[in-house]
């Protein structure tokens, strides 16, 4: 292998990035679902919660979730450094938070479970159902082995 070039096997592939939504800061989205629920103090609702909304690609503060075919990551700041990240082979499951969802900005946590324990949990995820099977779905075509196996239902079986 030459000087500046990587082996396919170590590049990682993005398959879905996901930006949290305003509900990651319970406090602001409160206020701001308050003041919403109003006709004069709506537009402020709608300033407090902007000010959060964009925060998230801020150097400092701006969080989002990378899937990759190799791994799950959180990441930080404007350059998008991993704080937290865990193989997708060490994946056992991963759960929607009931107690976290969210309707005004359609989002909940997700829980992603190794070993019977939380290893990580991705807070405000828009459309937290669907990024779910996302992460699943590369799981089980990435990682192979975590495949569970279910039982075969006839088609016949379902009339």
């Amino acid at each position: 292998m030459s000087t500046g070039t990587m082996a396919a096997e170590d590049k990682e592939t993005r398959i879905r990035l996901v930006w949290p939504t305003v509900a990651r800061v319970p406090a602001v989205a409160g206020l701001g679902k308050l003041l919403t629920n109003t006709i004069v103090l709506a537009p402020l609702g709608w300033i407090v919660m902007g000010f959060f909304y964009f925060s998230k690609v801020l150097p400092v503060i701006g969080v989002r979730y990378l899937l990759t075919d190799k791994r799950i990551k959180i990441l930080r700041g404007w350059k998008g450094n991993a704080s937290q990240a865990v193989p997708l082979a060490d994946i056992d499951d991963v759960k929607l938070d009931p107690a976290s969802i969210d309707q005004f900005f359609r989002s909940a946590d997700l829980q992603i479970i190794t070993g019977g324990k939380v290893e990580m949990t991705l807070t405000a995820v828009p459309d937290a159902a669907s990024f779910r099977h996302t992460i699943l779905d590369a799981r089980n075509a990435w990682a192979p082995g975590k495949v569970k196996m279910l039982p075969f239902i006839s088609a016949a079986a379902t009339k």
